[in-house]
């Protein structure tokens, strides 16, 4: 069985011309028009989701938060806007990615790679030399991608984790945004660092004991991020 993508979209013709472009790219489709109806069928086969935003009855930010609070299925919003608020709105819901309409074919299916390698182990020669790396009380193991806290779990979704290894093996060094941006995401985001700094909000809500006084992965005004001492 090939990439299964659960395609969200109310508007026939899109959804229609959008299923049969990412077929022809080589990935199973499954179409539904509401949000209710993509909550019935997610199921542990899926790989990806891409989800408008704009759906009647349950919008697609209630979907994203109600699968996000389910699992690590990497998630893509689409929205007709560019607006701030809206985008950020899809990302503090749980969203990995997101692009704006007019969907481009070619371009969703290089988002959907990029999202599907993040899932997968890094190749050995990419791997830090050490499988655990630690963040002050944290303790980072990369071959099992878990983190944890005193012996306690912290769920991180795939994109938080590799985000975090990224600053966490830099040991203080400043990482810059479109470092982060090529390293996590796989591609440029030509300046739009929305993206990774509403991951940035998400990650220290997860890994701070204070996320409005951040201790482990600080903010290099103009620059990026690196982790404290």
């Amino acid at each position: 069985m090939g990439t299964r993508v659960l395609l969200v979209e109310d508007d026939e013709r899109i959804r229609q011309a959008l299923g049969l472009a990412l077929a022809d790219e080589g990935y199973d489709v499954v179409e539904t028009a509401t949000g209710e109806e993509a909550l019935e069928v997610v199921d542990p086969d899926l790989d990806v989701v891409l989800l408008d935003l704009m759906l009647p009855g349950i919008d697609g930010i209630e979907v994203c938060s109600t699968l996000r609070s389910r699992g690590d299925l990497p998630i893509i919003i689409a929205t007709a806007r560019s607006d701030t608020a809206d985008v950020i709105a899809g990302l503090e819901a749980g969203a990995d990615d997101y692009v704006t309409k007019p969907l481009v074919a070619g371009e969703l299916s290089a988002r959907i790679r990029a999202l599907l390698r993040r899932r997968r182990p890094a190749p050995a020669d990419d791997a830090p030399a050490t499988p655990e790396v630690r963040l002050g009380d944290l303790v980072i193991n990369t071959g099992r991608e878990e983190v944890e806290r005193d012996g306690r779990p912290l769920h991180l979704t795939h994109t938080e984790f590799r985000l975090l290894v990224e600053l966490a093996s830099a040991r203080g060094d400043v990482v810059t945004r479109e470092q982060l941006l090529q390293r996590v995401w796989g591609y440029d985001y030509f300046g739009d660092t929305r993206l990774l700094d509403v991951h940035i909000r998400r990650l220290r809500r997860k890994i701070e004991p204070d996320p409005d006084d951040p201790r482990l992965v600080l903010t290099v005004r103009g620059s990026g991020y690196r982790t404290g001492p």
